[in-house]
C-alpha cells in the first residue's frame, strides 16, 4: 500500500540528510514524497516563525527563491539511484512552517512527517531546532520522525520504547513504530525506568497490552531504577548501540507522569539517534 511522506526543507543540510534517511528507511515501500519549504515574504525559511503577509515583490520574489530551492532538491534527490517505487513532488507554501506542515498532512493524507534535527537559523547547540521541537509537539494527527543532522542512515537494528506502563496502549497508536520494525527487522527494546518497587495491578494490565501490541515482533523487556529517566534512556542507547527512540506523546498524561519536563523537548537538547513521536490519537 503506497504511503504518503512529507519532508519539509530548509533546503539546510539537516533537512537533506532527513531526506536521504526516509529514502532509505522506505526504500523497499512504494511512497510518495512531498518536499516542502513555506516560506514568508520577508525570509525563506523553515525556521521562521512569523506569520508572512501576502502580495507584492518580496512575496514574488520569496516565492520564486522558495521554488528554485525545491526545483533544485529534487534534482539533487534524482541524481541518486533512483528506487522505481518512490515518488516526488513538491509543495511552496505562503505561511507559517508549523501551519503549513500541519495543512499538507491533511490536504495529501500524510502518513509520517520525516523532518531534520533544526534549521539553518537554529544556531544553538541543542541537537534539535524550535520549529522541530513544536512539530513533533503540535502536530498531533501525524507522527513525526525527527532525525539529528549529524546521524547517516543505517538499518535500525533496536528501537528503545520507553514507558511507565501508567498508560494503556492502543495498536494504531503504536503503528508506526510497528511498521518500522517489521520492515527493518528491528528489535524493540521496551524501558521502564521504575519508580516503585513492583507494578500495580493497571500497569500489570497496561503492559500486557503492549505485549499484544506488539505481536510478531522482535522485542524485549528492560528496567532501570534509582536514576532520572532522560539519563537512564540516554545510557540504555549508548550501551546497548540504539538506532533509533519511540515514544506516544499522551498530552494529558504521559509527559505529566513520567516526566518533569516534556520528553520532546528533552530529547531535543540531548538525542543522538532518531526520535519517533507517535501520538495519543485521543486528541
Amino acid at each position: 500500500m503506497k504511503k504518503n511522506i512529507l519532508l519539509p526543507t530548509d533546503f539546510s543540510r539537516n533537512a537533506w540528510n532527513a531526506a536521504l534517511y526516509a529514502r532509505e528507511l522506505y526504500k523497499n515501500e512504494t511512497c510518495d514524497f512531498f518536499l516542502m519549504n513555506a516560506f514568508s515574504s520577508s525570509y525563506v525559511a523553515l525556521g521562521d516563525m512569523d506569520a508572512p503577509v501576502t502580495g507584492g515583490n518580496f512575496y514574488e520574489s520569496a516565492k520564486e527563491i522558495a521554488e528554485d530551492g525545491l526545483e533544485k532538491a529534487l534534482e539533487r534527490i534524482l541524481l541518486k539511484p533512483r528506487y522505481n517505487n518512490h515518488k516526488y513532488y513538491t509543495i511552496s507554501s505562503f505561511d507559517n512552517p508549523l501551519d503549513a506542515i500541519k495543512a499538507v498532512v491533511n490536504q495529501k493524507d500524510i502518513e509520517i512527517i520525516i523532518m531534520g534535527s533544526k534549521g539553518s537559523q537554529d544556531d544553538s547547540s541543542d541537537v534539535f531546532g524550535s520549529t522541530t521541537i513544536a512539530v513533533m509537539e503540535k502536530a498531533r494527527n501525524c507522527p513525526v520522525l525527527a532525525v539529528p543532522g549529524h546521524v547517516t542512515y543505517k538499518e535500525p537494528k533496536e528501537i528503545v520504547f520507553p514507558t511507565n506502563y501508567k498508560t494503556y496502549f492502543k495498536k494504531r497508536e503504536l503503528q508506526y513504530m510497528y511498521e518500522i520494525a517489521k520492515i527493518t527487522n528491528a528489535a524493540i527494546r521496551i524501558l521502564h525506568v521504575k519508580e516503585d518497587i513492583s507494578l500495580d495491578d493497571e500497569q500489570k494490565n497496561n503492559k500486557d497490552l503492549l505485549e499484544n501490541c506488539l505481536e510478531g515482533l522482535e522485542y524485549s523487556f528492560h528496567e532501570l531504577d534509582n536514576i532520572d529517566v532522560l539519563e537512564g534512556l540516554e545510557n540504555f542507547v549508548d550501551s546497548s548501540s540504539s538506532d533509533m527512540i519511540a515514544f506516544i506523546n499522551k498530552k494529558h498524561a504521559f509527559f505529566n507522569t513520567i516526566f518533569s519536563r516534556p520528553l520532546v523537548k528533552n530529547l531535543g537538547h540531548e538525542s543522538k539517534v532518531p526520535v519517533l513521536v507517535m501520538h495519543d490519537l485521543k486528541n
